[in-house]
Order: C-alpha cells, then structure tokens, then sequence
C-alpha cells in the first residue's frame, strides 16, 4: 500500500490578479519540484468546454506526494481556497503517459469525488464539444451532486472535470442511467475521441478552506 498524499487545490482569485496567475501558471515547474506528480489546471463551468467557459478568477492543481503542499505563491494572491485531500480508490488511463494515482480498490460509504480528463484527438473534438451540453445539463441536475466544475491544461483540447458526490451510489446512478451520459460513453471506443483518457474515483479524506470555491452547491449536504 502507498503512503502517497494527494489533494485537489482550489484557489480563487480576484480579477486585478489574473495576470499574475497566469504567470504562475507559466512558471508552474518551479512549484512542483518536490512533488511526484503534480499539474496545475485552469477552470471553467464544464458547460461546453469551450474558451468560452473559461473562469479566468478560479485555479487549480492535483499534487502526489510523500508529504501535504502548499503552495504559498498562489495563497498569497488567493481571496478564498480549498484543498481536498484524498484516497485514490479507482483510477483508469494515464496522464501523460503516467499511471499517477495508486488505487486502493476499496469501498467506501462516505463522500467521493470522481476526476476525468483527456486529451482530445483534433479531428473527434467537434463530435465531443456537440454531445458535452446534454451530458453537462443532466450532471448539473444529478441528485447527490454537491460540487464539480471543469478544469484544463489548456484552452482547447485538454480537458477535464472535477465531481463531488455525497457516496459512491450517487455517482454510479449518473455516470451509467442518466440517458446522455451512458451514451457518450458508449460512443468513446467507436468515435475515439481521445488520444489519451483518465477516469479516477478517490474518497475524501477531508476538505479544508472555502468549499465555495469547489462550486459547492446551495443547499446540499455531506453525509
């Protein structure tokens, strides 16, 4: 079994300091030196996954490591943050070419939260962009959702998204019984929209910080 640390860092900031963010974002090797795996994401609704859903004011990064980060640069500009700290319970694909989240393959009957991404194949992209409006309106109205939002290493074409869920069931009824999200999944082998795939399921071990920064969602609650 691993001892790795992993966590989910959110980080909110105002809209005077976006030029800063994104140099961070540019100079981001510097800051994940002393982690095994790290990526910084930009962020967006998860609505079309387009430029257009870009949210230029919320930042992230998914970190593995012997030991919890920080990143101070960010907290400095942040207004609001949160980090989620996680176990890996499922993880299929690779980012990167790495294999980066050592899952336990246990149960859990707690919250979950599931993390996808991919690198889109340019000539699928329009097929994929044209079916991610119906997936995202039956996430949006998925019960047990409590937070989720889209995130990118780039503004087109490497995308993903971040879902919190109140337990393992919840996700499970979405992901293959809502209509639109069993198809797309159903058409990834044959449409081949990726040229690389992610999918990782992780129990969470705690949330610390700003939970409105993860979308958190009015009127839901944990248990």
């Amino acid at each position: 079994m691993t001892d790795d640390q992993v966590s989910l860092h959110v980080w909110r900031v105002p809209r005077r300091a976006v030029g800063s963010a994104m140099l961070r974002m540019a100079l981001a090797g510097k800051d994940l030196r002393e982690v095994k795996f790290g990526k910084f994401l930009g962020t967006g609704t998860g609505t079309t996954f387009g430029v257009r859903d870009t949210d230029l004011t919320r930042w992230a990064a998914v970190t593995v490591s012997d030991a919890p980060v920080r990143f101070p640069r960010w907290d400095a500009i942040a207004e609001r943050q949160a980090r989620v700290d996680l176990e890996p319970l499922v993880s299929r694909g690779e980012w990167s070419g790495r294999s980066p989240f050592q899952a336990r393959n246990r149960r859990t009957d707690g919250m979950v939260l599931a993390l996808t991404r991919a690198r889109l194949r340019p000539s699928r992209a329009l097929r994929f962009w044209r079916a991610v409006p119906d997936v995202a309106r039956e996430l949006a109205a998925a019960p047990g959702l409590l937070a989720g939002f889209g995130v990118g290493e780039a503004p087109i074409g490497w995308q993903g998204t971040v879902s919190v869920w109140r337990n393992t069931t919840d996700l499970t009824a979405f992901a293959y019984r809502q209509p639109r999200h069993r198809s797309a999944i159903a058409r990834t082998p044959t449409d081949r929209w990726y040229a690389e795939e992610l999918f990782a399921r992780f129990a969470v071990r705690e949330i610390s910080g700003d939970r409105t920064v993860l979308g958190w969602r009015e009127g839901q609650v944990d248990r």
